[in-house]
């Protein structure tokens, strides 16, 4: 017996791709209801409609509610009932949240801070949220509002810990590949049209992990966590230039076009701070970072010996395992996005 077994999940933001890849992941299995909360009512209908045509013995564990984080009493009325959590709405465009920054501030900071607080409120067992690796030394609006939530979600957690009912904790991974306005569908569509693919800067990295690994990663904070903990998975990473490259070799070259980088953009990611290396426990395919639990009366907390505040260096996608053009391609294949897409070309 899971323990899932019975119960009632709710995902915020799910009609995005996460939300789809949990369906895939959990609709089969004997979880009781499947809650899902967003504010697209379109993308919600046409959800409704595809799981009716695939799934008829299934559709029916899959509830429907149209809201917005931003708003506490939509929060509020979805949750009665529910056991847990996957907090997955958010902005996610790095451009569109630096032009746009309190957007971004309003779903990613206050929407969490609803959610939290309404989940609390209900008894919710346990709640998984999702981060990013531009939270970790942010320089961009969306990473730092990512940043932010973080807190949001550490400072809820041990609200939630001394009540002793809901067990909060974070999850932060890099880019998923094929996700809604990620890069390779982008390449994907410019090679069907016979355009050069654009490319900001062949030489930036990012962790590449598809969304199956992001759920698993989920799925692993919510049977390991303790309040206020932040799991990372180890991931692969490419240079954009490899990533083009192996696009290019299942889809066709069509040539590259070198634009520069964009509003907000770094050279490489980070998915693990030194300061936050120095506190986390290594879990094989996955790291642990522990809350920290101190409270504000620091005059209890004594400390021999030197005082370590970094480890010597952060997890970034410039010193985790690269990738070479072969290594993308095996990688990119293990989406259901780009296999769609060769099958159309048959």
């Amino acid at each position: 017996m899971s323990a899932f077994n019975g119960a009632t999940l709710m995902i915020t933001g799910g009609t995005g791709s996460f939300g789809n890849t949990v369906l895939k992941h959990f609709l089969a299995t004997d979880i009781g209801q499947i809650r899902i909360f967003s504010r697209d009512e379109k993308k919600q209908d046409d959800m409704r409609h595809e799981l009716q045509a695939k799934y008829p013995e299934h559709a029916n564990k899959v509830k429907f509610f149209v809201g917005d984080v931003r708003d506490p009493r939509s929060v509020a009325d979805a949750m009665p009932g529910v056991d847990f959590i996957f907090h997955a709405a958010a902005l996610k465009q790095v451009p569109s949240c630096e032009f746009f920054p309190m957007q971004a501030v309003k779903t990613n900071v206050e929407g969490t801070d609803n959610v939290l607080h309404a989940a609390i409120d209900a008894g919710v067992k346990r709640v998984v949220c999702l981060s990013t690796d531009k939270a970790a030394y942010p320089i961009n609006a969306m990473g730092i509002s990512k940043a932010m939530m973080e807190h949001v979600i550490f400072a809820n957690a041990r609200v939630a810990a001394e009540r002793g009912n809901t067990v909060i904790c974070c999850t932060r991974y890099g880019n998923v590949m094929c996700s809604r306005g990620s890069v390779i569908p982008l390449f994907i569509d410019q090679i069907k049209a016979g355009n050069p693919i654009t490319i900001t800067n062949p030489d930036m990295t990012r962790f590449l992990m598809n969304l199956d690994e992001a759920v698993e990663l989920v799925r692993f904070a919510f049977m390991h966590a303790n309040p206020g903990d932040l799991f990372i998975q180890k991931a692969d990473a490419s240079t954009i230039g490899d990533l083009a490259k192996g696009v290019q070799r299942l889809f066709g070259d069509t040539g590259t076009s070198i634009i520069g980088t964009r509003h907000g953009e770094k050279l490489y990611e980070t998915l693990m701070t030194r300061e936050e290396r120095l506190r986390a426990e290594d879990m094989g395919n996955y790291f642990r970072v522990f809350a920290d639990n101190r409270d504000l009366n620091y005059d209890k907390y004594f400390v021999q010996g030197k005082v370590m505040t970094e480890a010597e260096e952060s997890y970034t996608s410039h010193n985790t395992k690269l990738l070479d053009v072969d290594g993308v391609v095996k990688k990119i294949l293990t989406t259901d996005y780009v296999q769609e897409q060769l099958g159309n070309l048959k």
